[in-house]
């Protein structure tokens, strides 16, 4: 049984009173009015008024498709290096939300990001893609592979100094639907040629695959937290083209839709499940699927979490999955 203080309950309450209350039932429109009071934002925390050792601003990438992402820096690590003399990675980080709910700017996102870039510590690229029923597949990924190209030669100020022009050190990570963008970004960016991104690692917290077959982890855990198969199949409706089944490629990566990607090099990959998730089971078949193309994966395991345990820093968990991805990325930098 999951036992839960008092005020994560209540959070968790809200955010799926949200999701259920103001979407249409056909998957085609959602009440954006009423959704922002379930969903606080937070600004940017300036120089002149860092939060706890970070500053962060609002970086512009297209206008005409309000595509933009929050750039956190650590005001206390020197420019261009970590303490230990290691290359200050950049986390290209993409938000959950089932495609359709929440924003680089959501409180919960940007204190998540807040402590990646002070804990690990890294240069944080959190990115407000567009987000269904408005801009379905593959909107998200275009997305997510345009800030990269963009962060490939910035043009903006806020990376270090000395950091913009050696190769960068790139890590795309994500939770949720961030960590199903974080899978296919990363393929797409596997394909490209950058002139000094170098893509290192690709780390997902609890990632949103799934396909038409139920599995026993969805079945079991009905009461579960924000994920329910309802729900689920209405954020997959939402996101997939017109017609389509959750057998679809981007959602059921290595199912019979699947593109085999055993010739791409796909990066060594770190992946969250948490034991009281409904979709451990689409997370687990998507480990397995990277080992059998011959892809590096590492899994950790918590019994005990819930989907989007990571952004209560209260819980245990949180701190741990903190401390992992902390160690991965470092382990990839000295590698």
């Amino acid at each position: 049984m999951l036992i839960l203080p008092l005020k994560i309950r209540l959070m968790l309450a809200a955010l799926s009173f949200s999701t259920d209350a103001f979407c249409s039932s056909d998957a085609t429109a959602i009440n954006r009015f009423f959704t922002k009071f379930f969903d606080p934002k937070a600004p940017p925390s300036t120089s002149t008024k860092p939060d706890n050792g970070i500053v962060s601003s609002d970086i512009m990438v297209d206008s005409t498709r309000k595509l933009w992402f929050r750039l956190y820096t650590s005001t206390t690590v020197a420019d261009g290096a970590d303490g230990g003399g290691l290359p200050i990675p950049i986390i290209v980080y993409f938000h959950g939300g089932g495609f359709a709910f929440m924003a680089a700017n959501s409180m919960l996102y940007d204190d998540l990001c807040k402590r990646l870039a002070r804990e690990v510590p890294a240069i944080v690229v959190s990115v407000n893609y567009r987000l269904s029923p408005e801009h379905r597949y593959p909107s998200q990924y275009e997305d997510g592979f345009d800030v990269l190209n963009f962060i490939d030669n910035p043009k903006f100020e806020g990376f270090p100094a000395s950091s913009a022009n050696i190769k960068k050190q790139v890590f795309i990570a994500g939770d949720s639907a961030g960590g199903n963008l974080a899978h296919h970004v990363a393929l797409k960016a596997c394909k490209h040629e950058f002139s000094r991104l170098n893509l290192v690692g690709v780390i997902e917290l609890q990632p949103f695959f799934g396909g038409e077959e139920r599995t026993e982890s969805e079945m079991k855990l009905v009461g579960a937290p924000l994920i329910s198969v309802k729900r689920t199949d209405w954020m997959w409706k939402a996101f997939l083209p017109q017609g389509c089944n959750r057998d679809h490629q981007a959602v059921n990566v290595f199912g019979p839709n699947s593109v085999d990607i055993s010739h791409l090099p796909f990066p060594p990959t770190l992946v969250f499940i948490g034991g009281f998730d409904p979709l451990q089971d689409w997370q687990r078949k998507y480990v397995e699927g990277l080992k059998k193309c011959g892809k590096t994966v590492y899994t950790i395991e918590y019994p005990n979490a819930f989907h989007g345990f990571y952004s209560f820093a209260e819980l245990p968990e949180s701190s741990l999955l903190i401390a992992e991805v902390k160690s991965f990325v470092q382990n990839r930098l000295a590698g």
